[in-house]
């Protein structure tokens, strides 16, 4: 049985455990010998079988672990019947096994249009008795590495997300995850698998927004490594009452000849399978006036940093938090989402004919899966938040979080939109949420330990309703910065706020990571006034490097436009005007990153078939050529002016060709921006 990808076939074969991964390469790959029987462990813990359990299996882990009311733990399956379907680019495969009350179907997915391959699972009791799920993972994925592994993975905490990290695993298991009810900031859902010696590369990612675990097994002196993922294994449990069934989340695999190709195969699929549209109604460059008034917001004051930022080019303005009533710092007003009266005598409508007057959307923050103490809706129904009985209440950030998945709850926060954005001129959404979930759950509840899933579950809901009842409304993901970065908020989503670090060295870093895995037409990126927190060792950075760091994605300003000298302005509206020119190209090119943002010299690089862009930013005046593969000479050449503009350096030469291209200028600059143009492709 094959899948066939984009650039490579998965091959399946079938034994008496069930449907494995034989092999996964460019013409299927040389399949690695399947497992003897092992002495001291039974047979199907020496089948790569696509889903085990404790109690088919009994040394290695196993992805369902399933209880009964009577205490007895565990599931011997049975494989059934395994189908494979066509239907246009994508093929299927459909594996059963049954055993002791339970159906397990597990379905993997390749599309030849990209090399992604998705990999989930339906759990249905089929008895007569409730029994619990207490791990539930869609399957897993046994890949061809070993014995040992490299393992990679996006770590980090707040303001500084997303850090690559690597660990050589011989033998044992590596495992990251959160309890938090968010993807969280101290892991992103997603590793890379390599051996330690010789070629090819993997990578698993789950595209799950609550808690979840996702582990990598690497059996001593085992040919095969095995990622398995799903919802979180420690803090949730699943009642299946008799004829119910649990869908799990998806996991996608992809597979290439070296790490640093993960990226842009991970690119490719999400541009083709997640995104909406490739526009830039949806990837606007954005001015956000949080850091400019942060709570004080005063309509006055607001004009006139939309007058500001429509006059150095932005296409959206956002009024960040501050704007609903009682809202005068962090500890009031959160969950009363009307206009504050006090601000806006009139409403929201003045604020919004000025900056629609000024030629630029209109775009406002919510947060509306939290709430105040001091509230009117926490004082109406303090039982809407998650609580653990008489325990006393945690707070964060002076605020509590709403049980999502209660329906009442649901049914508010889709109310609330839908008043918000149908009676506001609004096209710009930014969705926020600024704490991780504490007493998660509902006590008397026989379903409140799924709370995780159901919070989640409807979050998806409540997106899915802005996209379809308010198609032309830009949906912006937050989580207190980069708390919600995954999979399917990326398919929900136009853009993603990838941190709350905005210094542009830090930043830089960050999005270092987040391109690992994560395209460019999703990361949200401001300039900002705001130092940097971390890498201080070089000072203060230039106002061009700090548009560049931003140019690296979707562009947005958040800087305080009216304390700004007019030269910077006049600086910006350049560097606003040339990113627009090369726009395209940086969400729709080919990403290479070369070195490290710690280097001395550091480049990101955007190819197209008929362009490239190229940023390049620099420490200590360090200058050395930027050396490109595939620039043969004669393409056309332009660099950044000082002004902020592109200048037609002339025709890239033989020698720049194989020594490396540098602007044509050599100022003590510490970013610059090379655009070359292929032949015939014109400028």
């Amino acid at each position: 049985m094959r899948i066939p990808t984009a650039s490579g076939t998965l091959v399946f074969d079938v034994t008496e455990a069930g449907p494995y991964l034989r092999s996964w390469g460019p013409d299927g790959g040389p399949p690695p010998p399947l497992p003897a029987h092992v002495p001291f462990a039974t047979r199907a813990d020496a089948q790569p079988v696509l889903v085990t359990a404790a109690g088919t299996r009994h040394v290695h882990r196993g992805e369902l672990l399933v209880r009964r009311a009577d205490g007895r733990t565990g599931v011997r399956l049975v494989p059934g019947e395994t189908t494979i379907s066509e239907d246009g680019t994508r093929t299927r495969l459909s594996a059963v096994w049954r055993g002791e009350g339970l159906e397990v179907t597990v379905y993997v997915q390749g599309d030849t249009r990209n090399d992604a391959v998705a990999q989930w699972a339906q759990v249905r009791s089929t008895g007569e008795e409730p029994m619990w799920l207490t791990r539930a993972f869609g399957g897993a994925w046994d890949l061809p590495v070993g014995p040992g592994a490299r393992v990679g993975a996006l770590a980090g905490e707040w303001s500084r997300e997303l850090t690559p990290v690597t660990v050589d695993l011989p033998a044992g298991t590596f495992a990251i995850g959160s309890r938090q009810g968010v993807t969280s900031h101290t892991y992103a859902p997603v590793v890379t698998v390599a051996p330690r010696e010789g070629e090819g590369a993997y990578a698993v990612a789950l595209a799950w927004s609550g808690s979840w675990s996702m582990t990598v097994d690497a059996a001593p002196f085992a040919d095969r490594v095995r990622v398995g993922a799903g919802t979180d294994d420690e803090t949730g449990v699943i009642l299946l009452e008799p004829g119910a069934s649990f869908t799990t989340p998806r996991t996608y695999a992809i597979r290439s000849e070296n790490v640093d190709d993960l990226s842009r195969a991970w690119h490719a699929f999400e541009r083709i399978e997640l995104r909406r549209d490739s526009s830039t109604h949806h990837h606007p460059v954005v001015y956000n006036s949080w850091y400019a008034t942060e709570f004080d917001v005063q309509v006055d004051h607001q004009l006139a940093l939309a007058e500001r930022a429509a006059a150095i080019g932005a296409e959206v303005f956002v009024l960040d938090d501050g704007w609903f009533h009682g809202r005068t710092s962090d500890a009031s007003g959160l969950g009363d989402w009307h206009v504050d009266r006090a601000k806006f005598p009139d409403g929201l409508a003045p604020l919004i004919d000025g900056v629609r007057g000024h030629g630029m959307r209109f775009g406002i923050w919510v947060e509306p899966e939290c709430v105040n103490s001091d509230s009117d809706l926490f004082r109406t129904h303090p039982d809407w938040v998650y609580r653990a009985g008489d325990r006393p209440l945690v707070t964060s950030r002076n605020q509590y979080v709403l049980d999502l998945g209660r329906p009442e709850v649901e049914a508010f926060v889709a109310d609330m939109l839908r008043d918000l954005l149908g009676r506001n001129d609004i096209s710009y959404l930014k969705w926020d949420m600024n704490r991780p979930v504490s007493d998660g759950g509902r006590p008397t509840d026989p379903h409140g330990s799924e709370w995780s899933i159901q919070h989640t579950r409807a979050y998806y809901r409540l997106l899915e309703l802005v996209r379809a009842e308010f198609p032309y409304v830009t949906f912006e993901a937050c989580a207190s910065g980069g708390g919600r970065t995954d999979l399917e908020v990326l398919r929900r989503s136009d853009v993603v706020w990838a941190s709350d670090e905005t210094g542009p060295r830090d930043r830089l870093a960050i999005q270092h990571g987040f391109l690992s895995a994560y395209a460019a037409s999703w990361l949200s990126s401001w300039v900002t006034d705001e130092p940097d927190r971390l890498d201080t060792d070089d000072g203060p950075v230039s106002l061009t490097f700090r548009f560049l760091v931003a140019m690296c994605g979707v562009l947005g300003v958040g800087g305080d436009l009216l304390a700004w000298p007019e030269q910077d302005r006049k600086l910006a509206a350049s560097l606003v005007a040339t990113y627009r020119k090369i726009r395209e190209v940086v969400l729709e090119g080919e990403v290479h990153r070369h070195g490290d943002p710690a280097d001395q010299q550091y480049a990101v690089e955007y190819r197209t078939p008929e362009q490239r862009v190229v940023m390049v930013f620099t420490r200590g005046g360090h200058r050395d050529p930027v050396r490109l593969t595939g620039v043969s000479g004669g393409e056309h050449l332009e660099t950044l002016g000082p002004d902020g503009t592109l200048q037609d350096a002339g025709a890239v030469t033989a020698g720049q060709a194989a020594e490396g291209l540098w602007a044509a200028h050599r100022a003590a600059r510490d970013a610059d921006l090379l655009v070359i143009t292929n032949r015939g492709a014109g400028t």
